[in-house]
């Protein structure tokens, strides 16, 4: 049997990934942009 988690850095980066939560419609990063932050993520 397999465990559960099978790391995959591509998989992990296209679903959490700066440039994933870039594309949300609705999330944290458009919000910040709309606010006018410099600094959009950690």
């Amino acid at each position: 049997m397999k465990r559960p988690f099978q790391p995959n850095n591509h998989k992990r980066k296209k679903k959490h990934g700066f440039f994933a939560r870039m594309l949300a419609k609705t999330g944290v990063m458009n919000k910040r942009r709309a606010k006018g932050r410099k600094k959009l993520s950690a």
